[in-house]
């Protein structure tokens, strides 16, 4: 593997070389221009990151680059443009947003840190590194007072502050950053038993985490900060298709429904294999490693964790095989009905600034796999059901109503001897007169505006429930999908099932909506969605309204959206049928949750 960095980091190097900006007459002078825009930046996928690539090359020895002079002044150029940069708080500002940005400052002083680091131990035996070390130490040193004194956007936020705190307070002894990481540290860790962070985010922002909270476990030595990192790791091992790429289907971030793979937990559960000998974060380190292409942003650059870990060139424990037949329930017993109930003694009213509250943390996701076959069962999102069979992809099934209207979110799981039971809800009523006593100054005067009136005060009246049903359950060669709504009465509704454009659809109960089949109704019979010798065949096509779309719905450009139209009350069946080149199985029932388990202790 180290042998696959040092070929990745030199290519990186060499890819970057003609993106630095040479013109001593431009404002981006030293800067290296981001492949898309073309404006050199000074976050941590930009400019930054490419430093750390250079200086990884120049002081390895296995490098072709290694003690380069050329490179040696890309680099010096390189960190004269991110002192340029820097604003006077010591802050950055990447550009497309955040501007003077706490957050985005400490993501690139975890990274260059650990840069500075390893070129400072170099710089006795070559000296020319100085120039180029000394700069990134001013840089570090000038972030001090904006790490001291800044905030942050997004749960995630707090844990790359406090790595990037500990960084500092190891670089310079200042007691400050070791309290300022202390005070983050005792809002609590916000990991469930079974391993899920607050944002969901399986594609990016849980191995963001899990590599931060490892430096401030170590920085800060508070080992018991490793545990939500072990246990997000292991959940991992049952997020994950059988082409390597990771369940996004759920996520509270922008890989929610993207392509992610396993390559940005590679550093992270190879430090973790090799501090606990456990051959699952092996297995996990295998599967991240052949998804490498790229030696990665900061702070989570691998070729930097070699050359400061030299101990991880030599594995110690030999991986076991990743599960490829299980049927587990992530965050079972997560008390989440509890913590929200106690929502409103927290006192924000439900309002947060610049981020979101994430109240969708906890809920339920059952995963199944049985080789070649991939099922996600899933609450508190606008789809409550993936599945992968061989090359054929179903990346979701929704249900939209009018009601709201929209897609429904379900919010209950219940497992079944052979499947899963969800369901979901939906109160909508209406609002009386505002009290007399409670009428504002502006209400007797002669303009009453709506947004200076109490609505909280208005009394509920004539208020509706939507309680839809979807039952899921195992058959001999596929799966069974039930929907359910008997009331109320009248409401249209849409069941839509969205394949990868990949597929080849077929079947005579198609019309199509647009010239290309990104948009179809299926009015009845069977369907085909085909790649190869795989197939998903769904019947039960049905179309008792004429509706296109519903009000807060839409359809992903790209995929294939066959849309099932419904009236209630209804209480209809989908028959889902598998081709016998995948695994006609979507699960196990010997599996971890036939014995009532989840993930933990796994």
């Amino acid at each position: 593997m180290y042998e696959k960095l040092v070929a990745l980091n030199d290519q990186a190097v060499l890819e970057s070389l003609d993106r630095q900006v040479l013109d001593e007459g431009s404002r981006y002078y030293g800067g290296v221009a981001d492949p898309v825009n073309g404006i050199a930046w000074a976050s941590h996928g930009g400019t930054p990151m490419v430093m750390a690539l250079w200086a990884a090359a120049l002081i390895n020895e296995d490098s072709r680059y290694y003690q380069d002079r050329e490179l040696l002044k890309r680099l010096e150029l390189g960190a004269e443009f991110l002192l340029k940069f820097q604003h006077a708080d010591g802050s950055i500002s990447p550009g497309w947003t955040n501007m003077h940005s706490p957050p985005d400052t400490a993501f690139v002083v975890g990274g260059l840190a650990q840069v500075y680091e390893l070129l400072e131990s170099h710089t006795s035996g070559w000296q020319p590194l100085r120039t180029a070390t000394g700069r990134i130490r001013l840089f570090l040193e000038r972030t001090i007072p904006v790490l001291l004194t800044g905030g942050c956007h997004t749960p995630n936020h707090r844990w790359v502050l406090t790595a990037a705190l500990g960084f500092l307070y190891k670089l310079t002894g200042q007691p400050e950053l070791k309290a300022r990481a202390e005070a983050w540290l005792a809002e609590g860790i916000d990991c469930t038993e079974d391993g899920e962070w607050t944002e969901r985010s399986n594609g990016i922002y849980n191995g963001v985490s899990d590599i931060v909270m490892f430096y401030t476990a170590e920085l800060l030595d508070r080992p018991e900060l490793l545990e939500p990192v072990r246990r997000n790791l292991r959940m991992m091992a049952y997020l994950i298709h059988p082409d390597g790429e990771v369940v996004t289907d759920y996520s509270g971030r922008q890989d929610f429904g993207a392509k992610h793979d396993m390559a940005g937990y590679f550093l992270v559960s190879r430090l973790m294999e090799s501090r606990d000998k456990d051959p699952l974060f092996a297995a996990i380190t295998d599967a991240a490693g052949e998804a490498l292409t790229h030696p990665g942003w900061l702070p989570n650059n691998a070729m930097i964790g070699y050359l400061r870990y030299p101990e991880l060139r030599e594995r110690q424990v030999q991986p076991v095989p990743l599960p490829e037949q299980y049927r587990v329930v992530l965050n079972r017993y997560f008390p989440r009905e509890q913590y929200l109930m106690n929502m409103e003694a927290a006192g924000h009213f439900g309002r947060i600034y610049h981020s979101r509250l994430h109240l969708d943390f906890g809920a339920p996701v059952a995963r199944q796999r049985s080789g070649d076959t991939s099922m996600t069962v899933m609450t508190e999102t606008s789809s409550f059901l993936s599945l992968r069979h061989g090359a054929v992809r179903l990346l979701a099934v929704q249900l939209a109503s009018s009601f709201e209207p929209g897609y429904v979110k379900m919010n209950r799981l219940e497992e079944l001897p052979r499947g899963y039971r969800l369901s979901g809800d939906e109160f909508k009523g209406y609002y009386g007169p505002v009290p007399q006593d409670a009428l504002p100054p502006s209400a007797s005067g002669p303009v009453s505006p709506w947004y200076l009136l109490p609505h909280q005060l208005r009394e509920v009246t004539h208020q509706q429930q939507h309680h839809v049903e979807a039952e899921l359950t195992e058959e001999d060669n596929g799966l069974r999908l039930r929907v359910k709504c008997l009331e109320p009465e009248g409401m249209m509704t849409q069941v839509c099932f969205i394949f990868g454009s990949e597929g080849t659809l077929s079947g005579e109960g198609l019309v199509r909506l647009t010239e290309t089949e990104e948009f179809q109704f299926w009015k009845s019979g069977r369907i085909r969605c085909s790649v190869g010798a795989d197939w998903i065949e769904l019947e039960g096509g049905q179309h008792e309204h004429w509706a296109k779309a519903l009000n807060n719905t839409s359809y992903p450009s790209g995929c294939r959206s066959i849309v099932v139209n419904l009236m209630t009350p209804y209480d209809w069946t989908f028959d889902i049928r598998l081709s016998p080149s995948g695994n006609a199985s979507a699960g196990d029932e010997n599996g971890p949750s036939s014995t009532g388990e989840g993930v933990r202790g796994r």
